[in-house]
């Protein structure tokens, strides 16, 4: 996608609701004078709430004009979307990554939605999942046995998510995370964290690049290996009765590609005869793609042993295994052997036929095209990425236009995953302040999120360096959610998901988040939160806040809740949510020589109750 939008889309979109659009965006070359003054939007986001229940920049810049070939006039330089208030700008970046430091919102209004977007998408990752447990010994094999430890998985994850730059990639590395799932419950091997922490890697390398690749990576890694049974998978046995197992072959089709139904690409289900929804695989397909996954194992070519300190009979293999791609080549397995596991059977799937006899490495590009090519694809894809990011509900019409960007580029280029994103953050429909009073549009912060967001706003660190947060998935004690924890392939939640008995369900909303959430689990985060904002208990004793942003201002309330509204909500506070919060942080009398310790009491209250709110629950 380009770094502007043209002239005609300016038009619908200022047209569109009567001009709301130019409520909240200014339109002018990149390099001219704002030409509209910003607005204030009054919104009563407790009502959205309960009806809907539901930095690195470079590049990016517009071509300068081009003088015409004729006439001597001069073609008008490409316009640029920019947010003319802070309001909107912090609204962006909050979809686009964790949070929304002063800094981006500054930088968001000078340049424009696009070029800062094109800017942090350029930014390459600034720490790998690899280098996190390199820094920090978890590599070596010593006494601690970090080898069969999980809790450091957490370790790094939670270090990804609240520390460090390429926020925006981490952020769409997260929602593929929700995708592509592996969970580091079910990764039952030496190394496992390791191996989770390299299916976290391959995200973010191929977040921005193309799903074919990315979908290649991850058939091959070997947490996903693990996960999904693929690691292991032999041809079938007539003489035994084994047969391939079918799981990642099911799952691929099911959960990281067409799904089960059909697809218009606008994302609705297409119809038989008898308006019958169609499905996209029969059991005939699994049993057919099944074979193509066969013959894989661990590459543990060249890979040295070491004996486990505590158990010297114990052969420790170096991680370097859990990192490589699965291999077909059985002469590089753990147990090396001479015959291949590979099925040589012909393999007929979605309308795809593999002669019979055909290698591994060819069988795996045929049957991965096949699915690659197929028209569910980007609305499948796209819908779920448009939920994870920006609403729960698009409409037909925004998905179409991102499963068409899916589909093409605009250089004839399919899978995209750079002009993809960038076409679910740019849309018309998430950039309208309309939205805000829509209660078909937003979705429910999910808690981890809401948690990286408050590290990073916060500016936290962590004391003894680890991120010693580990697993959060307690709905009782901590978030309900932690991150590639899902408790299984189907992730935290489903994408179709509506509350039974609710208002989502009475007005057929999707509510997806919402799955997580119950009595348990609402007092659960807030006794969570209470205790992380604060720097006290489990949770509290490794990661510190700074909140050097706020203690400047700790003494006037007013300022303080301009503030937190703005970095934690986007603006999105009602004025009752507001006075409720002012009158509690009025209630603690703070001047500006008053101590810190008065200071960040004031604070925490005010953090507390804002991530506490409705308002800011359901993200808009």
């Amino acid at each position: 996608m380009k770094d502007c939008v043209t002239d005609e889309r300016l038009s619908e979109a200022t047209e569109r609701d009567h001009g709301s659009l130019e409520e909240n965006l200014t339109v002018l070359p990149e390099d001219g004078p704002a030409s509209l003054p910003a607005k204030g939007i009054t919104v009563s986001a407790l009502a959205i709430a309960t009806a809907a229940c539901g930095g690195g920049d470079s590049g990016g810049g517009s071509a300068p004009p081009t003088g015409s070939s004729g006439g001597g006039t001069v073609t008008p330089p490409p316009t640029v979307l920019k947010p003319t208030t802070d309001e909107a700008a912090a609204r962006f970046a909050l979809r686009a990554a964790f949070s929304a430091p002063i800094g981006s919102i500054s930088n968001l209004k000078d340049r424009g939605y696009e070029p800062w977007l094109d800017g942090q998408m350029s930014a390459s990752n600034d720490q790998t999942a690899e280098q996190f447990f390199q820094s920090r010994g978890f590599d070596d094999i010593t006494t601690d046995q970090f080898f069969f430890n999980r809790r450091i998985g957490d370790y790094m994850i939670w270090s990804q998510l609240m520390s460090r730059g390429s926020e925006v990639r981490k952020r769409a590395a997260l929602a593929l995370s929700e995708f592509f799932v592996v969970s580091l419950n079910s990764v039952s091997i030496t190394w496992r964290s390791q191996a989770i922490g390299e299916y976290w890697d391959i995200l973010n390398r191929r977040a921005f690049g193309n799903f074919r690749d990315l979908l290649e990576d991850i058939t091959l890694n070997p947490a996903m290996g693990v996960f999904l049974n693929t690691r292991g998978n032999r041809k079938a046995n007539p003489s035994t009765g084994r047969v391939p197992d079918e799981n990642y072959g099911r799952e691929v089709m099911q959960l990281f590609s067409i799904g089960l139904f059909e697809l218009n690409v606008d994302g609705t289900q297409r119809t038989d005869g008898s308006g019958n929804p169609i499905p996209t695989y029969s059991n005939d397909d699994v049993t057919g793609i099944s074979k193509a996954f066969t013959g894989y194992d661990f590459d543990f070519d060249g890979i040295g042993y070491t004996p486990n300190p505590r158990n010297p009979n114990n052969q420790i293999p170096d991680v370097e295994y859990v990192r490589r791609p699965m291999t077909a080549d059985p002469a590089k397995w753990q147990r090396p052997r001479t015959q291949s596991e590979h099925s040589a059977e012909e393999k007929a799937f979605l309308g795809t036929v593999i002669p019979a006899g055909t290698g591994a490495a060819e069988t795996l590009r045929l049957t991965l095209d096949a699915i690659f090519q197929h028209p569910n694809v980007g609305p499948f894809f796209g819908k779920q990425m448009i939920q994870r990011l920006v609403t729960s509900n698009p409409s037909p019409q925004y998905v179409q236009r991102v499963a068409q960007t899916f589909n093409d580029n605009g250089s004839g280029v399919r899978g995209d995953l750079r002009a993809v994103f960038t076409a679910i953050l740019m849309d018309e429909e998430a950039l309208d302040p309309a939205g805000l009073t829509n209660p078909m549009f937003g979705r429910l912060r999910e808690p981890m999120v809401r948690y990286a967001q408050w590290g990073r706003t916060f500016d936290v660190s962590s004391v003894n360096g680890n991120w010693d947060i580990g697993d959060t998935s307690s709905n009782s004690t901590a978030l309900g959610q932690a991150p590639l924890r899902s408790p299984s392939v189907f992730n935290f939640f489903r994408p179709g998901y509506i509350p039974a008995g609710s208002q989502a369900a009475a007005n057929n909303l999707l509510a997806p988040e919402f799955q997580l959430v119950n009595e348990t689990s609402v007092a659960g985060y807030v006794n969570f939160m209470e205790g992380v904002i604060g720097g006290t208990g489990r949770f509290g004793r490794d990661v510190k806040a700074s909140y050097s942003g706020e203690l400047p201002i700790a003494h006037q309330s007013d300022a303080l809740l301009d503030r937190l509204d703005l970095v934690l909500a986007g603006g999105q506070l009602t004025q009752n949510t507001r006075d409720v919060i002012k009158a509690a942080l009025d209630d603690i009398t703070v001047t500006e020589t008053s101590d810190d310790a008065t200071k960040l009491r004031r604070i925490h209250i005010g953090v507390m109750l804002v991530m506490a709110s409705n308002d800011y629950m359901v993200q808009k």
